[in-house]
C-alpha cells in the first residue's frame, strides 16, 4: 500500500500532477488578473511565455524523475533542485540578486545553472553522480557571491551586501539539501543491490 502511495504513476503521482499543474495555472493567472486592477503589475506576452515555459519545464522534468526512480529521497532531491533552479531564474530575472535586475553581474548566476545542467547530464541521472553535481553547483553558487563581493558588484544598491549574502545562503542550502538527498538515494540503491545479490 505504501508502495502505491510513493510511486509516480499511481494515486500519489496523480494527486501531485493535479496539484502542480493547477498551481502553475494559478501562478500564471495572478499577474494577468492583477494587471486588470493595478498599473503596478505590467507583464508582456513574453513574460507570460517565459514563466509558462519555466513552470512547464519544472513539471515535465519532475515527471521524468518520477519515472526514473521510485525512491522517495531521489524524487525529493530532484524536486528541491528544480525548485532552486526555478527560483534562481525567477528572482534573478525579476529583481536581480546582485543589485537590480539590470545589473549584468547577475548573469553570473546563469553559470550556476549551467554547472547544474552539465553536471546532471554527466551523471546520467544516477544518484551518486547527481549528488556530486549538486555539491559542485553549491560551490559555484558561493563562488559567484564571493566574486560579486570582492569586485563590489551591486555595491550601490540599498541592501548590498545583505541581499547577496542572504540569497546565496538560501540557494546554497537548497543545492546542498538536494545533494544530501541524492546521497541518501544512492545509499538506498546500494543496499537494495546488496540484498538482491544475496
Amino acid at each position: 500500500m505504501e508502495e502505491m502511495r510513493e510511486s509516480g504513476g499511481r494515486p500519489r503521482g496523480r494527486l501531485w500532477r493535479t496539484v502542480y499543474w493547477s498551481a502553475a495555472a494559478i501562478l500564471l493567472l495572478i499577474p494577468w488578473i492583477a494587471m486588470r486592477f493595478t498599473d503596478e503589475v505590467v507583464w508582456t506576452a513574453f513574460d507570460f511565455f517565459v514563466m509558462g515555459a519555466l513552470l512547464a519545464g519544472v513539471g515535465l522534468a519532475f515527471e521524468l524523475a518520477e519515472r526514473l526512480s521510485s525512491n522517495a529521497a531521489y524524487r525529493r532531491a530532484v524536486g528541491i533542485a528544480l525548485a532552486a533552479a526555478f527560483l534562481l531564474i525567477w528572482v534573478n530575472g525579476a529583481v536581480g540578486i546582485i543589485g537590480s535586475e539590470n545589473n549584468r553581474a547577475s548573469l553570473m548566476f546563469f553559470g550556476v545553472l549551467a554547472v547544474a545542467t552539465v553536471g546532471a547530464a554527466a551523471a546520467r541521472s544516477k544518484p551518486r553522480g547527481m549528488a556530486r553535481a549538486l555539491f559542485v553547483t553549491a560551490l559555484a553558487q558561493v563562488s559567484v557571491a564571493v566574486i560579486a563581493l570582492v569586485a563590489r558588484f551591486g555595491a550601490g544598491s540599498e541592501n548590498w551586501p545583505m541581499d547577496v549574502l542572504s540569497l546565496t545562503a538560501f540557494f546554497t542550502g537548497l543545492w546542498l539539501t538536494s545533494a544530501c538527498l541524492f546521497l541518501e538515494a544512492a545509499r538506498a540503491e546500494s543496499r537494495t543491490g546488496e540484498r538482491s545479490g544475496l
